[in-house]
């Protein structure tokens, strides 16, 4: 029965890819809503972010709230087959990407129990490629002040624990359990929103947060892999990115910050950043014990220097890859369109790993995480019929 139900939702996922295809909205369409939801390439694009009122579910989608309304309001050219062609790529990237790093991040973590020196070595693996970026002239570097950094700080420390918690929640438990847990973030945004801004949601918006947590608490009770340290780094990582968002509204709205902050810089900047964060964190947490753990992994005969490195280096590549790619997709459609191809990476991803890795789902598993990953999509399209009708 319970393979049944894999490969239902297996099929589930890849039929409602092929929706999700159609629905694409091509760059410069005729009221295309992604300038309403991040209004304002015009604006700082940290205060663009700090206005996405608390929507932001992962290291990306802080650089749409500024490229967004940039791909909306740009000149339409070409076809408009052309234009859901180049979007559809952009999409199948972001999600085979994807794909790649959690599967690459969880080979790692199996061979080399070292999540926060992993986590460390994929944040700094994106930094040649974007100082390369810079140093060619391909893209404007940004001119930052001790102040900005200062501004920034606060971000780069939520950036950092969305990253490193996520990572632990992978290496302590099985892929779809982390993304499973990772589904309840939208409870965290509400509850940090109202705690510390105030903010209170359309009684519809709460009431899509009950199956989001009936869910996860129906898939944790009945999870073959379920551990504290997975439930408790996937929390971290959910708190984090949370806070990121609140942080944003509460400092930086309304702020230029710098020169050349456009959203890859910024996601160029938080990410250098993150890695000067995590340093000192992975010496603490775990010293040098990395590189005996390396040594002796390759001693054994199971990986070669070459191909371990690889491995690790893939994971980083493959991390920023997806972010980089996800700018491009979730910039030219609309937030409709974003919230349904957010919840299907999930699925995706989930069905990706349990392929993958032959993780034993139980029949209350794949029913709780059903339940959750189809009420955070309740939520964003509450959330999206909200601010449109606030707007």
């Amino acid at each position: 029965m319970v393979s049944g139900m894999k490969k239902s939702l297996a099929v589930l996922a890849l039929a409602a890819t092929v929706v999700e295809a159609s629905a694409f909205v091509p760059k410069g369409a005729a009221q295309s809503p992604v300038s309403s939801l991040v209004g304002a390439a015009k604006q700082s694009p940290v205060a663009a972010f700090a206005q996405n009122d608390g929507k932001i579910q992962s290291s990306t989608a802080l650089a749409l709230s500024s490229s967004g309304g940039a791909a909306a309001e740009a000149e339409e050219s070409g076809s408009g087959m052309k234009d859901s062609l180049i979007t559809g790529g952009y999409f199948a990237l972001w999600y085979l990407f994807n794909i790649g790093y959690n599967i690459y991040n969880k080979q790692a973590l199996n061979a080399l129990d070292f999540p926060w020196t992993i986590a460390t070595i994929q944040m700094a693996v994106g930094i040649p490629y974007f100082v390369a970026l810079w140093a060619l002239g391909i893209r404007k570097a940004p001119k930052l002040s001790f102040s900005d950094l200062k501004t920034l700080f606060p971000v780069a420390l939520c950036h950092t624990g969305v990253h490193v918690g996520a990572v632990i929640a992978l290496g302590a438990g099985a892929v779809s359990f982390a993304h499973i847990v990772k589904a309840s973030e939208p409870v965290v945004t509400c509850l940090l929103n109202f705690l510390l801004l105030g903010q209170v949601l359309p009684t519809k918006v709460y009431l899509t947060l009950l199956p989001i947590i009936g869910g996860v608490g129906i898939a944790s009770m009945k999870e073959l892999s379920f551990t504290w340290l997975a439930l408790g780094a996937a929390m971290l990582s959910n708190v984090s990115s949370s806070a990121r968002g609140v942080l944003s509204k509460k400092t930086m709205s309304g702020k230029q910050i710098g020169e050349n902050l456009d959203a890859p810089n910024l996601y160029s900047v938080l990410t250098a950043m993150s890695t000067v964060i995590l340093i000192p964190l992975m010496l603490a947490m775990e010293g040098t014990g990395f590189f005996g753990a390396f040594k002796d992994l390759v001693a054994a005969g199971d990986y070669t220097n070459k191909s371990l490195a690889t491995l690790l280096a893939l994971g980083g590549a493959t991390y920023y890859a997806y972010n980089e790619v996800a700018f491009q997709a979730l910039g030219r459609v609309n937030p409709v369109t974003h919230a349904v191809g957010n919840t299907i990476k999930r699925v995706v991803i989930i069905v990706a790993s349990v392929i993958a890795f032959k993780t034993p789902m139980s029949t209350g598993s794949i029913i709780g995480s059903s339940v959750a990953i189809a009420g955070t999509l309740m939520y964003s399209l509450a959330m999206n019929g909200a601010k449109s009708k606030k707007d």
